[in-house]
């Protein structure tokens, strides 16, 4: 019995320290890069434009130019508006994205989320990129050899697209407004319900010579946590997981970079490919370049000044001969991490929602969440029927394990007889126990498999209430409004503290006093652990608790009624 206390309890106990640690790591506010007294600091304006601009490092080989048809923009009526340093950004509004693009440079540079709220604030929608001291994200892109980029002023036929209800797309047409040897313009094609931007750079060549542009695409970053990641509902941690680079071949599949590998110079990611893509992943949420596949591009990573990070694709036009013009194409997702749409839209792109090292035990039990939310639409009553699911494919260990805890309940008054009867004599008592054990047909360590296999179960639920954007801002019911984050009450916590000390009760006392009082405190030490773990998880741990003591209290009965039947017999 001793043993399998202590199995159980150093089980129980490591594998809580190990989230513990784990949700102190991915959560806890912290640098990303060894800059602290950059942190806060606004990128320089100057560093940010022509500073960023991205240097092949080889020559790339250039494909075969691809035509694009001419769309005619249609735009909220105004007039041709001329670019100016200080002029207003053009806005374009969808059902799904609010969308700034500067007018020097051409490029997007704020994104709200229409659909999904501030991390900290449900009345305002999340701002996914922005120019802002502190939180600096935005996007460039434009060419290289001297002709139109990122520094570059651009036009456009009105300050404000909006696409209309019914609308198949609407696109954004903006054109540059100097002298070069070629005529470019960039534009952005927007869907309902969609959080893919199509950009198209169009190239015509105005000069006597035959030229070979090349075209970059590229996300600009402080190294900070998003806006409200480091400050959420949690008392002792804030929300922070990873956030930086992350690069996807067929060669090497997904590899991370974290920003202060860039500091270092010590990313280690694929240059050349002619597949895959490159994304800047947060918590929650991913911003990714998808270039077209079976075209040469090069990815990099770099540090473009203190604290702030450049990560892009460079991809040739190929050779454009005098009057003659050529487009490179290029997608861009802004938006969740909704894994679903993520595997839909290129290969392994889902795999930015990361679920630890659980992984293979995690993405099961995510689908199987969502298949049943899908039935029943509450993520929070989608946890309780998942954990009766997981009990119901446990319920023969859990049984084989609740009747040697039944039985051993059974024989504790035998037990404290031979304790009575060998004293301090440790050795004969552990002979007499296990004699005892034989005779009954009792497995001392019958109850721990089944805490030894929950536990890989309990983790891999910790990571997909951590990872899942579905869950985020999730609802259950009454109090519990958010399944991602801690019981703002604590009240959870408190009904699981209860429902582990009524399972104590159930099971047998220890033989040791000292270890008794431990048991009965194990409730309440736990309980304090759970008070900072997501909401969803902490329901699922006590919907277990709720059924393991249905459970224990049948077996309890059927067992004592069995012993009864069996000491009437004897006599």
């Amino acid at each position: 019995m001793d043993t399998q206390r202590l199995v159980a309890l150093i089980v129980f106990s490591f594998s809580s320290l190990l989230l513990w640690d784990a949700w102190q790591k991915h959560n806890a506010p912290k640098q990303t890069a060894p800059q602290a007294q950059s942190q806060l600091a606004a990128p320089d304006k100057t560093q940010a434009g022509a500073s960023a601009l991205p240097t092949p490092s080889t020559s790339l080989t250039p494909p075969a130019p691809a035509k694009q048809g001419a769309e005619a923009a249609r735009a909220v009526p105004g007039s041709s508006v001329a670019t100016e340093a200080n002029a207003g950004a053009v806005v374009v509004r969808t059902d799904t994205l609010e969308v700034e693009i500067g007018r020097k440079g051409g490029d997007i540079q704020r994104v709200t989320l229409l659909k999904h709220f501030a991390a900290t604030d449900r009345s305002k929608p999340l701002t996914l990129m922005q120019p802002k001291s502190g939180h600096y994200f935005v996007t460039q892109t434009g060419l290289l050899g001297g002709l139109p980029n990122h520094n570059s002023m651009w036009t456009t036929t009105a300050e404000r697209f909006e696409m209309r209800p019914g609308e198949g797309a609407l696109e954004v047409r903006l054109r540059h407004a100097g002298q070069a040897d070629a005529a470019v313009e960039k534009v952005y094609r927007f869907k309902p319900g969609s959080y893919v931007v199509e950009m198209v750079q169009e190239i015509r060549n105005a000069s006597d010579a035959v030229i070979t542009p090349s075209a970059y695409f590229q996300f600009l970053r402080d190294g900070n946590p998003p806006e409200g990641e480091a400050a959420q509902n949690n008392p002792m941690t804030g929300v922070a997981t990873f956030t930086g680079p992350a690069v996807y071949t067929n060669e090497k599949k997904f590899v991370k970079v974290s920003f202060s590998d860039v500091e270092k110079g010590k990313q280690d990611h694929p240059v050349k490919a002619t597949d895959g893509w490159l994304a800047l992943v947060q918590h929650y949420f991913v911003s990714a370049w998808l270039p077209k596949p079976n075209v040469e591009r090069e990815y990099f990573t770099r540090k473009v000044s203190d604290n702030l990070y450049g990560a892009g694709i460079i991809q040739s036009a190929g050779s454009i001969a005098p009057g003659q013009s050529a487009t490179i194409p290029m997608s861009l997702y802004l938006g969740p991490q909704n894994q679903d749409t993520l595997k839909a839209l290129a290969p392994g792109l889902d795999l930015v929602v990361d679920y630890g090292w659980l992984t293979i035990l995690a993405a099961p039990l995510f689908w199987v969440l969502q298949f049943i939310h899908g039935f029943v639409g509450n993520w929070g009553w989608s946890i309780v029927l998942l954990t009766i699911l997981i009990k119901a494919v446990f319920y023969p260990l859990n049984q084989k394990a609740g009747m040697s805890m039944a039985h051993m309940k059974a024989v504790a008054p035998r037990i404290q007889q031979l304790q009575q009867r060998y004293g301090d004599d440790r050795a004969k008592l552990n002979q007499a126990m296990m004699e005892l054990y034989r005779t009954e047909k009792i497995n001392p360590l019958g109850g721990c498999l089944p805490i030894l296999i929950q536990i890989p179960v309990f983790i891999a639920l910790y990571w997909v209430l951590l990872a899942a954007v579905e869950l985020r801002h999730a609802p259950w019911a009454g109090w519990i409004t958010d399944l991602s984050v801690p019981d703002p009450y604590y009240i959870l916590p408190l009904v699981m503290a209860v429902s582990m000390f009524v399972q104590t009760k159930l099971n047998p006392p220890p033989p040791d006093p000292v270890q008794a009082k431990i048991m009965l405190f194990m409730p309440l030490i736990f309980s304090i652990f759970f008070f900072f773990f997501p909401a969803g998880l902490v329901l699922y741990w006590t919907v277990q608790n709720l059924i393991g003591i249905a459970q224990q209290w049948w077996i309890n009965k059927v067992v004592e009624k069995q012993t009864n039947q069996k000491n009437a017999g004897k006599r």
